[in-house]
């Protein structure tokens, strides 16, 4: 690769505008190539693989660097995170740069101190120090340190798994057949999907695998009575309403407009009837009241840090914050107790995150039990095994990881309502 001093430009350019902002990065990076539309195809993926890489390894690359400043962090990011050789791009350094640069590449960073390794906050490493080795934790930040690869779920009322992947090969898109989801197909590169026919048709739609576990945990039956009480985009509504057939009802809870929006366009292709988007304004809404009691299933992907999608949300790295995980468990358990109140007796309830943390997961689990004795647990490898899905160190709870799994990081306990509550 030969980088042009104009593409290093915009690089940094962005990364000035990113790196500053408390924003998500990927709107703030669609805001920039929006204000700059003459940059070509090649520029824009050059530019978004090296913002995210730069993200992913902030931590490290502000330490190695003489100054922290966007340009140095762009040059570092391209020769020590992204493996350019110094000479590729001798063309658009300074001899100081090139000096500090070529140490960099020689340099050791297995070296480096633990937390600078693992790329995380210290608030985050001290918290896994509580379910984990610092093995553990180096094995698990190095996997959140690397791309996500693109997934699918097939919509099986639309098109059997086997004819998507003939239609992928047809069109020389390399795919093949998710390795723990029945219904998931991977693709070995991230193509543009937007205007595929099967897309249009709602035959697939992006979803990570991991979330496709998350959905199939609910396991929910045709003529049903289904919540998704955080449905946010609709990922998990669109997989279970497709799991029922189009049967039953399944309304979709969110409190954002925003989020129910982006969930009509997917709702239409996906040419399901049974889905009732409604916003609600809280998870004690009237709307949520009348159902207590009624409801078969319910899902609760419940707001939280999202420390298990770093690798394609590496900005909530210095987004998220010790104060705004207080706040979270707050809302967490308050949601999840709600959402308990519309579980018929002998329906099922489950509760996930995609975060890591024990007071997310484990410990909203164990005030919940504790405090609803008409919940019991059920653990999560039965209820998939039955499925005929086999996931490595799963038993009571699903737990994935991206450096074991290769999805991104989730945690979900299913509970059953046994009896009435008193």
């Amino acid at each position: 690769m030969n980088l042009s001093r104009a593409q290093l430009e915009a690089v940094v350019d962005a990364l000035t505008v990113i790196l500053a902002a408390r924003a998500p990065a990927d709107t703030q990076l669609h805001l920039y190539f929006r204000d700059h539309r003459n940059l070509g195809q090649r520029d824009r993926a050059l530019i978004a693989d090296t913002v995210y890489a730069a993200l992913r390894r902030r931590r490290m690359l502000e330490h190695v660097t003489p100054n922290a400043t966007p340009r140095e962090i762009a040059l570092a990011t391209l020769v020590k995170v992204q493996g350019i050789g110094v000479g590729q791009i001798e063309s658009v350094l300074t001899p100081d740069e090139r000096s500090w640069l070529a140490a960099l590449k020689a340099s050791d960073l297995e070296a480096l101190p633990f937390e600078i390794r693992a790329d995380l906050p210290d608030w985050v490493i001290e918290r896994l120090r509580r379910t984990h080795s610092e093995k553990e934790i180096l094995e698990l930040a190095r996997g959140l340190q690397q791309p996500a690869p693109l997934d699918l779920r097939v919509n099986a009322m639309k098109a059997p798994r086997e004819a998507v992947l003939d239609r992928l090969d047809y069109d020389k898109i390399g795919a093949q057949a998710s390795k723990l989801s029945p219904i998931g197909v991977r693709l070995k590169e991230k193509p543009a999907l937007n205007h595929h026919p099967m897309f249009l048709d709602g035959a697939v739609e992006v979803q990570d695998e991991g979330s496709q576990l998350l959905g199939m945990l609910v396991e929910p039956r045709r003529g049903e009575m289904v919540v998704d009480f955080c449905a946010g985009a609709g990922g998990k509504t669109l997989q279970m309403g497709a799991a029922m057939n189009s049967t039953g009802r399944l309304y979709a809870f969110d409190v954002s407009d925003k989020r129910l929006a982006n969930l009509a366009p997917r709702l239409k292709r996906s040419g399901l009837s049974n889905v009732f988007p409604q916003r609600i304004a809280s998870e004690n809404d009237p709307k949520v009241k009348r159902l207590r009691g009624k409801i078969d299933r319910v899902l609760v992907d419940a707001p939280c840090t999202g420390l298990g999608t770093l690798r394609r949300n590496p900005d909530l790295k210095v987004r998220q914050s010790v104060e705004a995980l207080g706040e979270l468990n707050a809302k967490q358990r308050s949601i999840l107790s709600a959402a308990a109140s519309l579980v018929k007796p002998g329906g099922r309830l489950v509760y996930g995150t995609c975060s890591l943390l024990a007071e997310e997961n484990e410990d909203i689990v164990n005030d919940f039990l504790g405090s609803h004795p008409d919940f019991k647990l059920v653990p999560a490898k039965d209820v998939l095994e039955k499925q005929g899905v086999k996931v490595p160190g799963m038993t009571d709870y699903l737990r994935l990881y991206p450096h074991i799994h290769d999805t991104d990081g989730f945690f979900a306990a299913v509970f059953e309502r046994t009896a009435a509550k008193a």
